[in-house]
């Protein structure tokens, strides 16, 4: 099963933390599934830039990039050519090393 290696992000997971993901699984639902709250605004439906994440390693084992992620990252805050919507980015066999930016576009969250 691959392993995902979260870098340190001062509000989710200070200290970093390495979860295991199944096959098939998103890297958002992978994070959620062991406690680290990434931000999914849309219910991770595709809609919203908040489960934004950079993939520093395993970035090209990872499904490819439809059109409507691709639209919506140009959106997203902190955007790098490694960004991925956690959402859509689905786990193949290969161990991955992702960074979760330091802010979100979710103005809800942020109190605007």
């Amino acid at each position: 099963m691959p392993v995902i290696k979260i870098l340190p992000h001062a509000e989710l997971c200070p200290q970093g933390a390495e979860v295991k993901a199944p096959r098939g699984t998103s890297i958002c639902e992978a994070l959620l599934d062991n406690g680290i709250a990434l931000e999914h605004a849309c219910d991770m439906s595709c809609a919203c830039t908040t489960c934004h994440v950079i993939v520093r390693q395993g970035f090209r084992s990872l499904n490819a990039m439809e059109e409507g992620e691709e639209d919506l990252l140009d959106r997203a805050w902190g955007l790098e050519p490694d960004s991925r919507l956690g959402c859509q980015a689905i786990v193949a066999d290969a161990d991955l090393v992702v960074e979760i930016p330091k802010y979100t576009i979710n103005h809800a969250r942020e109190n605007h």
